[in-house]
């Protein structure tokens, strides 16, 4: 690995309903990966808290962008030379809450991102506990020569987050989740990371939860869409490097950004 080709990581793990563990445990995933090498670090959806099903101590166990999970975060950080992306589970306003990402440094909070397209599908109903995010600017931050943007799990179904992110100069689409596991689920997850690497010619970084709820298979995608990097359906690290240089002749053998004729906007 060269300063041109940063090392990102991907950390499967499966978060609880104890914020303290959750804690810990992300302290001591960025610490390994960190000691790996990585420069970014990507953990999955709900990394703050989690209970399957959803109830109601979703909004108990809520927090702020200035509280104990994102202090811990940047303190993580700092200490390791790193940026973190992680989910965590906001406080909203109308008694739900927010299933929000923040990208984090020794600097703070660079980006934040709430999810836009709710699970309302496969029998499960995740507006019922979580407000979605307003649309709008592009969440993207900087790093090493790389931008990366952020969206989150169900948002992988609709490309059209992804091609806001990549309008926003993203270089690669960064993407926590907890992608839950069902008939045909780890066929979903793995085909619609690919499509997302190849019609946008970028690198894809997918964190999830493990078995069993999760699929696992965490990824990072080259923008040709080739698996780099992957860990599989237990807890686990997988790290890559991502080469600007790569990403440069993708896009001039195939200019599809440059080609297109449609644009994005968001739905009234």
């Amino acid at each position: 690995m060269t300063s041109s080709s940063p090392l990102v990581a991907v950390c499967q793990f499966a978060p609880g309903s104890s914020r303290e563990d959750n804690r810990r445990r992300v302290a001591t995933l960025v610490t390994d990966a960190a000691r790996r090498g990585a420069v970014v670090v990507v953990l999955p959806e709900y990394s703050s808290y989690f209970v399957d099903p959803m109830d109601a101590t979703l909004a108990e166990n809520a927090e702020t962008l200035d509280g104990e999970f994102v202090q811990a975060l940047s303190a993580v950080a700092a200490r390791n030379g790193v940026t973190v992306v992680a989910g965590l589970v906001e406080s909203a306003a109308d008694g739900r809450v927010c299933n929000t990402l923040v990208a984090v440094s020794a600097q703070g909070v660079r980006a934040v991102y709430r999810k836009q397209h709710l699970y309302d599908a496969f029998g499960q109903r995740e507006s019922d506990w979580i407000a979605p995010g307003e649309l709008g600017q592009a969440s993207v931050f900087e790093t090493a020569g790389i931008r990366f943007g952020l969206m989150t799990c169900y948002d992988l179904r609709f490309p059209e987050v992804a091609r806001t992110l990549i309008d926003a100069g993203a270089d690669a689409l960064v993407i926590p989740a907890e992608w839950v596991r069902g008939p045909l689920k780890e066929h979903h997850w793995t085909t619609l990371l690919t499509a997302r690497a190849i019609e946008n010619t970028a690198y894809v970084i997918a964190a999830d939860h493990p078995a069993p709820i999760g699929v696992g298979l965490s990824q990072v995608i080259d923008p040709q869409g080739v698996v780099v990097a992957g860990v599989s359906s237990g807890e686990g690290i997988a790290t890559a490097s991502l080469d600007p240089a790569l990403i440069a002749r993708v896009r001039e053998a195939n200019p599809a950004l440059r080609l297109r004729r449609y644009t994005v906007v968001p739905a009234s």
